[in-house]
């Protein structure tokens, strides 16, 4: 039976946590950085434990205003400082609740240049296996994160997306371009459905693309977010794929 990860980006402050949690296995949550404080991480740790949904960090650059998604130029070591504080943060607070972190997942412009840096994606896997070296880490697939995640150690999550375009080097394509975000709840599902049975994607060429999918995301911060994963679900299930939450596999 083919099986495939869903996961979420939760807690920060979208408002529909409540209506994604049960639909997804892993959530992603916010941990002060491009959003969040300890009283959405309590929240998000409190749903996530209530419906057995596997948590994990989403560290970002701590640039609200930007929401985190522009890529920053930080000297070397604050990368690895911004990933520590922030994990641990979301740590403790799973730990006051009886609850432990299964994974973690850059977010935003620290994701996107993580896959393409080397020393970036060397530092954010250096602090998760420092913090915790039973810890996931989950990157854009075939990008250099993971690949710096399993010189380290760590088990890796190869990571593919439902709801954006990918371009034909299997990279996402930027959100400033037309047509970045998959805005149809038919074209994203099947995209995901494509993604977890065939391990490949259509890109915005037309060609086909082989992507690695261990895991698959559900956007969480756009108004269409419940629609897309209520239909997502279903058609995955549909298909028969099991939905389970991450664990570790071999890289």
């Amino acid at each position: 039976m083919i099986s495939i990860d869903f996961n979420c980006d939760l807690g920060e402050g979208a408002g529909h946590d409540a209506e994604l949690m049960p639909l997804i296995t892993s959530a992603n949550i916010a941990c002060g950085g491009h959003a969040g404080d300890a009283g959405t991480m309590r929240a998000a740790v409190e749903l996530a434990a209530l419906h057995g949904v596997a948590i994990g960090a989403h560290p970002g650059f701590e640039d609200r205003g930007n929401f985190g998604r522009i890529e920053l130029e930080l000297p070397e070591g604050e990368v690895f400082a911004l990933v520590t504080r922030q994990v641990r943060a979301l740590a403790e607070c799973a730990r006051a609740r009886g609850q432990r972190l299964a994974h973690v997942k850059p977010h935003g412009g620290l994701y996107n240049l993580a896959a393409r840096d080397g020393r970036v994606a060397r530092e954010v896997a250096r602090a998760v296996w420092e913090m915790d070296s039973g810890l996931i880490l989950v990157g854009l697939a075939g990008s250099q994160l993971p690949a710096a995640g399993c010189a380290c150690g760590l088990s890796v999550a190869h990571e593919a997306f439902a709801d954006r375009a990918y371009a034909p080097d299997g990279s996402l394509v930027p959100r400033t371009r037309a047509g970045a975000m998959i805005g149809d709840a038919a074209a994203a599902a099947a995209q995901g459905l494509w993604l977890a049975r065939a391990q490949r994607v259509r890109a915005a060429d037309g060609t086909g693309v082989a992507v690695r999918a261990d895991t698959l995301c559900l956007h969480g911060d756009g108004p269409e977010a419940v629609a897309f994963g209520r239909r997502l679900r279903a058609d995955l299930e549909s298909a028969g794929i099991l939905l389970r939450p991450l664990h570790p596999t071999a890289s």
